[in-house]
């Protein structure tokens, strides 16, 4: 009914609602000729109620005319109800919580000082005796050192077909530095005598190294030293070429031979030892 009532409102100043009375005057006079007067004048209806018109035909025309506004107010109100409504807002509540203040440690307390408990008077030394100082000894005699043998160099046997070892000259490792004995001992003591290794003794039996067979064809030649350190045990503990023979075949062959060979170890008296020892090997064709 509210909407009915706007819609009313809404209507313009021409509307029929506002004009009742004049169209049923107009219609009464044209029905009823009684509303004219006597001289072709026109009557209003309020002055022509009174010459004859009918109250169901008044009630009639009332009924139309309210029943237009009714239908117009609901034609409205249909198309008030058609417009698209607002969208509705969802009102949001936010809380604003304060974050809790950080709580500070208390402050440790301070460490309580460590009183030390006083130091007990050291003693007093007792008073240092001195011995009586002994007679100095008697000066050492002298030491006579007996001179180092040297090592024998000899000359190598040419072999005319097959190669051969030669002796060469041995080298013995020098002695390690002995701890300094007492006086008495070291007077008394003598040098033990020192012995180098060898390899040309004929009950070790090394094998001849083998000639290279692109080397006889070839007919390469030459000689190579070989320093050789032999161990207590007289094994060839390693070999190193001390001078080439000019041919890498032919200084490997005899690398390798030697490598195989046995040696009688160096003595300082009973006592086998480590040393070194230079070992010649000739390579020559035969009618050369």
């Amino acid at each position: 009914m509210h909407q009915a009532a706007q819609a009313l409102s809404l209507l313009p100043p021409s509307s029929p609602s506002l004009s009742v009375e004049p169209d049923l005057d107009h219609e009464a006079a044209a029905i009823d000729p009684r509303a004219h007067g006597s001289d072709g004048t026109f009557l209003p209806i309020h002055a022509a109620r009174g010459l004859g018109s009918s109250p169901l035909r008044r009630s009639i025309l009332l009924g139309l005319v309210v029943a237009a506004h009714l239908g117009g107010a609901a034609l409205l109100a249909r198309l008030a109800d058609e417009r698209p409504l607002p969208a509705e807002l969802i009102p949001i509540q936010v809380a604003l919580i304060e974050a809790p203040a950080a709580v500070e440690p208390a402050p440790a307390p301070p460490p309580e000082p460590v009183v030390e408990p006083p130091r007990p008077p050291e003693p007093e030394p007792p008073p240092v005796v001195r011995p009586p100082e002994p007679a100095p000894p008697p000066p050492p005699k002298p030491v006579v050192k007996k001179p180092t043998p040297k090592p024998v160099v000899k000359k190598p046997a040419p072999v005319t077909e097959s190669p051969t070892a030669l002796s060469a000259a041995e080298e013995a490792a020098p002695p390690p530095a002995p701890a300094p004995p007492a006086a008495a001992a070291a007077a008394t003591a003598a040098p033990a005598t020192v012995t180098a290794a060898r390899f040309d003794a004929a009950y070790l039996n090394n094998p001849r190294p083998g000639y290279p067979a692109l080397s006889r064809r070839l007919r390469e030649e030459g000689q190579v030293t070989l320093r050789v350190l032999v161990s207590p045990d007289g094994q060839p503990a390693q070999v190193e070429l001390r001078t080439s023979s000019g041919s890498d075949r032919l200084d490997r062959a005899a690398r390798e031979a030697v490598a195989r060979w046995r040696f009688v170890p160096a003595r300082r008296g009973d006592t086998a030892i480590e040393s070194w020892v230079l070992v010649p090997i000739v390579f020559k064709l035969q009618g050369n």
